[in-house]
């Protein structure tokens, strides 16, 4: 089994609040956020990680929460230094970092650039200030625009905007002039998926109003129509890019790659030599994982053999272009023939493009669940 590119996930776990829709391990912030003491928890997590990592070195780094851009650019640098030390980055490699859109953050990007963060992922949601209040957000649409600005102004040739879709009350129109609106701000990625209800949120207790069917079936239609005609191409299910500017991170994760998750509530996948792939969990309150009495590490299981093709396709498969079908054995330490059989019928039936890559078609990609069960 050949070892995939390691990537490297890193969880700050503090908003200023939360908001309504989020499941994530996020958590309001203490009036002083305990920062070098999280940096130095990071630190000792990573040193735990690297006896796993059979000697590679970070491909990409991604630093999501919660709200990462509530901590200083001196903790990411000190950071950083930290992680070239214990395992090493390699050259070029991709650095993103999610930061909020209000002013307080705004000004640290220049800082951020300089400490090697060299993409960031700005969380808009959305441009009117109705949906920006049903969210729970606490920027404005004004303040958005304006991050737009000043993360190119620090150097930021390459950054995300975050767009949700699908929000109570919201039209096609309406959706189409978000998108709009974040393509006027020249980002190199959209994000923009659909607002789902999560268990465990605000909005699963109190759920809001949400577009019917055929409405949902307009705004995606219209939106990605939109996308494409400025130069967008949709490369995953939620994903769209300027050429060449795919998210190098998501890539890895879609591709089935390795990433070691440290940080409060982080998730890691670690492949081995031997063909084991295991999943590792880290503790989820901010004061049990700064607690040097507790362990970071409170979960990990081995990933059954059994498990291992359909956790490759529920990954790969969300990938518009799909992948080669030489990369299943290659990421799986599986045959290609495990799965075969599947595929071709897939094929015949129209639902997965015909050739070696294991990929889905226009019809295809409105059925993924069904498609997967074919593999379990």
């Amino acid at each position: 089994m050949m070892l995939p590119p390691l990537s490297l996930y890193i969880h700050v776990p503090w908003c200023v609040r939360k908001c309504p829709y989020c499941d994530f391990n996020s958590h309001k912030q203490p009036d002083v956020i305990p920062e070098e003491a999280y940096i130095d928890a990071l630190i000792a997590d990573l040193q735990q990680e690297a006896q796993l990592i059979s000697g590679r070195r970070i491909h990409s780094i991604f630093i999501g929460g919660g709200t990462p851009s509530l901590l200083s650019a001196a903790a990411y640098q000190r950071l950083f230094d930290a992680i070239e030390n214990i395992v090493g980055i390699e050259s070029g490699a991709e650095i993103t970092l999610e930061a909020n859109p209000g002013t307080v953050e705004q000004d640290k990007f220049t800082g951020y650039r300089a400490a090697g963060i060299n993409r960031l992922s700005i969380g808009v949601q959305s441009f009117h200030p109705e949906q920006l209040s049903a969210l729970g957000r606490i920027h404005s649409s004004g303040e958005a625009i304006v991050a737009a600005d000043k993360a190119r102004a620090a150097g930021f040739d390459n950054f995300n905007i975050d767009l949700m879709h699908g929000l109570p009350g919201q039209q096609a129109s309406q959706a189409c002039a978000d998108i709009q609106q974040a393509i006027d701000c020249a980002p190199s990625h959209i994000s923009w998926y659909q607002l789902t209800i999560e268990k465990n949120t605000e909005f699963f207790n109190r759920p809001p109003v949400i577009p019917e069917e055929q409405v949902l079936a307009d705004i995606q239609c219209q939106g990605e129509a939109l996308l494409k005609q400025h130069g967008y191409v949709g490369y995953e299910v939620s994903a769209y890019a300027r050429h060449g500017r795919q998210s190098q991170h998501n890539l890895n994760y879609w591709q089935f790659g390795d990433y070691i998750g440290i940080g409060a509530g982080a998730h890691g996948k670690i492949s081995s030599l031997d063909g084991s792939i295991i999943r590792r969990a880290k503790t989820r309150l901010p004061k049990d994982y700064l607690d040097p009495t507790k362990q970071f590490c409170c979960q990990q299981d081995a990933i059954a053999s059994d498990d291992i093709a359909i956790e490759f396709l529920m990954n790969s498969l969300r990938l518009t272009g799909g992948v080669a079908q030489s990369l299943f054995q290659q990421r799986t330490g599986q045959a290609f023939s495990l799965i075969g059989a599947q595929v071709s019928e897939l094929q015949r039936r129209g639902l997965l493009l015909k050739g070696d890559r294991i990929a889905t078609t226009a019809l295809g990609r409105r059925y993924l669940d069904s498609i997967l069960e074919q593999f379990i």
